[in-house]
């Protein structure tokens, strides 16, 4: 049977079920009349019995995994809303519960199009949450602004995406660029400390998305603010996807880099590190960007994971007491606490919603849109613990780097207010 790329209404259900799942819905849409001919007519005829969020997320292809880690992040924000009653809309005097439309963009940048379409021209939400990866998000970030729908991504972390004057995008991923420049001012620190040497020389291979440009920019910032301290001596790029990065990493062994940073996706830094694993490859320091930490990752890679040091936007060992709250719920309903960012950043991208939603008062679009732009988060799961959106729409909260220990253990290394363990400055062989 072919895969629609629907599932709706909160839980995943098997692809069988989905022709008759999208017809119920056609039906409910045409018996709700008012309701199901927008929130104007809503507002103007009764409030409805539910928030409608769209959801646009690859559950399958390529990007399935992190995706569906997002989808679990914002079901369990709208589970744990709903028991409480769901959020307040004042107009309605009363509260509300979320409830979901969710779409499979099968890790397809033309679907993915076409299905933010669908949900905010005929579903009637009040928002889109949508976008694991940049490259999805990018796709999807053109269509919100036609429709005047608040769009946020918890998964879409480069700045082109919100640099372009969109009015109705958010996203709750800091920029790419200061994951690369945090990075550098981990590596900066350690000289500092005598425990890396200065003038050592750094080999960059990075995805060639906006996602690994920007990472690389980020580097290059933080280099030239600091002249001396490294030095840059193989800088290339790869086709996002790739199953050989043998030609690239040949190349790299022979720049004779101390230092190996990399940017890219779970399944590329899966196939890339086992590749340069078996090539005997060997550099003081080994970095993947915001990879490294990832369960998958360290099952496909054993020990060849450990040392691995990563920046990251979150992590279940951040000291914050809603941290705690956080895995401890993730773990009762999907009995295995996250192992990665995804589903925190997909949490708070829904509690700032409602916390919008809230302040406006109301279902408006424009209202809610008003309502992110000056939301504040302050029991934020990130580091720092507060999330809201700056100007053009994009959080900016900062970066924490990690080491992967032997024994799937995970050391905060930087900043080092927040250290749990020492660094390691040269991998054993």
């Amino acid at each position: 049977m072919k895969n629609t790329g629907i599932g709706v209404h909160g839980g995943s259900r098997p692809p069988a079920a989905r022709p008759a799942i999208v017809s119920i819905i056609v039906l409910a849409l045409t018996l709700l009349g008012p309701w199901g001919s927008g929130i104007e007519a809503a507002q103007g005829a009764g409030c409805p019995d539910a928030i409608r969020i769209g959801m646009v997320f690859p559950m399958t292809g390529r990007e399935g995994r992190p995706g569906t880690y997002q989808v679990e992040g914002i079901r369990l924000a709208m589970e744990l809303i709903n028991a409480k009653g769901g959020v307040y809309v004042k107009e309605c005097g009363k509260r509300l519960p979320f409830q979901e439309i969710l779409y499979d963009d099968q890790s397809d940048q033309g679907r993915s199009v076409q299905l933010v379409e669908r949900t905010m021209s005929s579903d009637n939400v009040v928002a889109v949450i949508g976008a694991y990866s940049s490259s999805l998000g990018q796709a999807q970030s053109v269509v919100p602004d036609r429709y005047q729908v608040p769009w946020i991504s918890p998964g879409a972390g480069a700045s082109p995406i919100y640099t372009q004057g969109r009015k109705w995008i958010f996203g709750v991923l800091a920029p790419v660029e200061l994951l690369g420049y945090t990075t550098m001012k981990f590596l900066g620190s350690l000289v500092n400390q005598g425990k890396l040497e200065k003038g050592l020389k750094i080999a960059i291979v990075v995805e060639n998305t906006d996602h690994g440009k920007e990472y690389v920019e980020g580097v290059n910032r933080w280099i030239k603010e600091n002249p001396g301290a490294f030095q840059v001596v193989y800088n290339e790029s790869f086709q996002m996807g790739g199953t050989d990065f043998s030609g690239i990493l040949q190349r790299m062994k022979a720049a004779n880099a101390d230092i190996f940073l990399s940017d890219a996706h779970l399944q590329d830094y899966i196939t890339m590190h086992r590749q340069y694993t078996q090539m005997g490859l060997h550099h003081r320091m080994v970095s993947y960007g915001a990879r490294g930490t990832e369960e998958p990752a360290r099952k496909a890679l054993g020990p060849a994971a450990d040392y691995i040091f990563a920046g990251i936007w979150w992590h279940k060992d951040l000291p914050y007491p809603q941290v705690k709250a956080f895995v401890q719920e993730h773990k009762k309903k999907y009995q295995r606490e996250p192992d990665s960012y995804y589903p925190s950043t997909a949490y708070d991208a829904v509690r700032i919603l409602a916390a919008a939603i809230e302040s406006a008062g109301s279902l408006d679009r424009t209202a809610v849109r008003n309502g992110l732009r000056k939301a504040r988060l302050t029991d934020s799961l990130l580091p720092g613990q507060v999330l809201q959106f700056q100007e053009n729409g994009q959080a900016m909260t900062p970066f924490v780097i990690v080491q992967n220990k032997p024994g799937d253990k995970v050391d905060f290394v930087y900043p080092e207010d927040s250290r749990t363990g020492e660094v390691v400055t040269r991998i054993p062989r």
